[in-house]
């Protein structure tokens, strides 16, 4: 049975209004200002209160490598302190763009937690261990919060470099460490996972091709977890007293995350925001390729144009976006779209029956191919009428193995000319053939070729059942257990939100992984106390437009978009306050 976004969550008309207004605060609520709700300062313990002279405190400086020794793994590997204004920058940084100024003091800590991975040297599979590079304000400005950064794609970075900062980044959907602790005045921290080396996935692949499980499972969560543990170690050595809170801040993998600490980690962070988390993992990656698999087999490796795609994209919004008789040019509900260009005589070239002169016309073809692109993968690429299914269901039953981007998305990441690395990369590693990866694929048995070319639809479908076979290999990366009970138990909170014209990323997976905790614990009223998931109509991977749409205006979060749409910002007390203080 097919049901809109909003009977699904259960949502009434004033509720999505309110989820609206909760979403202005997304964007401000990257910076962790306040507590989860009003009073929690008063119902939370100062455990380091009156002790913080028992110990000498760790200074800013060299002194630091001997003294402090969390554990026999854990080595300092840089202490540097800088001063409000100078250049956050070491002897690597590039000139051009310049590098940030400092907008307060601010101590930098690089940790190498090990034991890592050992094998040739330059091997992407080589690891020394995970690198962690913290950010801690002067003590009359630390605001006592830790606000740690998740990452993005594959992870990695410069955390272990001693001529690169790594925490100077950001500004996208989530802060960069400098920002948060200069700014905001929290302690700060980002990690590479256990890998920082070239090669995208090459990294989760050994030297002779088998699955390299340590550097899997430093990836999908230990990382992380030592990332919260030294944080936290760290921040008390440091200022004499714990954290009274520390919150999570991550988009896509920084998502996954997030829910990967709230479902095997839950005493590590009081509060997580979580966007466009990417679990579901190996299923929502190989399904990624699958767009360009039907160009290969469909469309004898002719890829859609960028004009074709956005005519077929735009063609769907106008059939779909109209509330109260007028066109908002985005699609605010995009399981009530069931658009089929197969049927749209003004997309279809003239010469195959339609009204379309230009030269972005399609044939039957090219429109059921989209079709197929828009329904996501199945096993025998054959996608239903979308009069049948939208690829709304609640559940994924029969052919169809995962959700395709929702109709008005823009396409050019995964329908373009070029396919998404990540997808490439973990078909090959699924399959254990590296040469089925792009060039960028890197290994001694051989390198990425771009074999995925020749995949058929059954093949890649196999990819994709390794994938899930494959779960305890690589450390369970789909993160999707929907037990959130321990999480609940301990006090946590967490926010999901997902942009409804995600490009990369498909919002019906997020909206599964939810109807699935409200089945595990308790339904929609017992959950929500703890957990909440918010959709934004037209949002892209990002904090933008993502529709095909360039002149759409949609409600972004924060008032990020120009639109007449867009939402006025009220800080991350507005949000928490009505995301968890105001249950019905």
């Amino acid at each position: 049975m097919k049901i809109g976004i909003q009977q699904w969550l259960g949502l009434s008309y004033e509720s999505r209004r309110e989820v609206r207004a909760v979403l202005a605060a997304v964007a401000a609520a990257t910076i962790f200002g306040v507590p989860f709700h009003a009073s929690a300062d008063e119902h939370r313990t100062d455990e380091g209160k009156g002790h913080q002279h028992k110990h000498e405190l760790l200074a800013c400086d060299d002194t630091m490598k001997d003294e402090f020794k969390p554990d026999s793994l854990t080595t300092v590997l840089l202490v540097k302190a800088f001063k409000k204004g100078e250049a956050l920058a070491l002897a690597g940084t590039p000139a051009t763009p310049p590098p940030p100024l400092a907008a307060n003091d601010v101590c930098v800590v690089k940790l190498l937690v090990g034991p890592g991975n050992p094998g040739p040297a330059g091997a992407p599979s080589t690891a020394p261990g995970i690198g962690i590079e913290v950010w801690l304000p002067t003590p009359t400005n630390w605001n006592r919060r830790i606000h740690v950064i998740g990452g993005g794609g594959w992870a990695g970075g410069s955390q272990t470099s001693s001529t690169l900062l790594s925490g100077t980044g950001g500004g996208g959907t989530t802060p960069s460490p400098a920002i948060v602790a200069t700014v905001e005045g929290a302690v700060s921290a980002n990690t590479d996972t256990g890998h920082s080396g070239p090669g995208g996935g090459s990294f989760a692949m050994n030297p002779d091709g088998t699955i390299n499980t340590v550097l899997w499972n430093d990836f999908a969560q230990r990382g992380i977890h030592q990332m919260a543990i030294k944080t936290k170690e760290l921040t008390k050595a440091y200022y004499g007293r714990p954290a009274r809170y520390a919150y999570w801040d991550g988009f896509s993998t920084g998502g996954r995350q997030g829910h990967k600490l709230a479902q095997a980690h839950p005493t590590d962070f009081d509060g997580i925001l979580a966007g466009a988390p990417a679990i579901n993992w190996t299923r929502f990656i190989t399904n990624e390729l699958y767009p360009q698999i039907v160009v290969q087999r469909d469309l004898g490796g002719a890829a859609l144009s960028f004009g074709q795609m956005t005519l077929l994209g735009n063609a769907a919004i106008n059939a779909c976006d109209v509330v109260n008789g007028e066109h908002l040019g985005y699609i605010p509900d995009p399981s009530e779209c069931r658009y089929d260009p197969m049927r749209d005589a003004s997309v279809l070239c003239t010469s195959s029956g339609g009204s379309n002169t230009t030269a972005n016309c399609v044939t039957p073809v090219q429109a059921e191919a989209m079709n197929k692109m828009w329904y996501g993968q199945t096993r025998d690429g054959r996608a239903p009428s979308p009069a049948v299914d939208n690829s709304w269901s609640r559940t994924i039953n029969g052919d169809q193995l995962w959700y395709g981007l929702t109709r008005g998305t823009n396409m050019a990441a995964l329908a373009g000319p070029t396919p998404f690395t990540i997808a490439t990369d973990m078909v090959a590693l699924e399959d254990q053939d590296p040469t089925l990866a792009t060039t960028s694929f890197v290994n001694a048995t051989g390198n990425g070729a771009n074999g995925w070319k020749n995949l058929s639809y059954a093949q890649l479908a196999d990819a994709y059942d390794n994938g899930v076979m494959l779960q305890s290999s690589f450390a369970h990366i789909n993160t999707d257990n929907p037990n959130l009970r321990p999480f609940r138990n301990a006090g946590g909170k967490m926010l999901m939100y997902h942009g409804l014209a995600d490009v990369l990323i498909m919002p019906q997976g997020s909206v599964n992984y939810y109807q699935r905790v409200l089945r595990e614990m308790g339904g929609l009223h017992a959950v929500k106390r703890f957990y909440r998931l918010f959709l934004v109509p037209g949002m892209t991977h990002g904090l933008g437009n993502g529709t095909s749409n360039p002149n759409a205006n949609p409600p972004l979060p924060g008032g990020v978009g120009a639109g007449t749409g867009a939402c006025m910002g009220t800080g991350v007390a507005s949000l928490m306050m009505i995301a968890f203080c105001s249950v019905d």
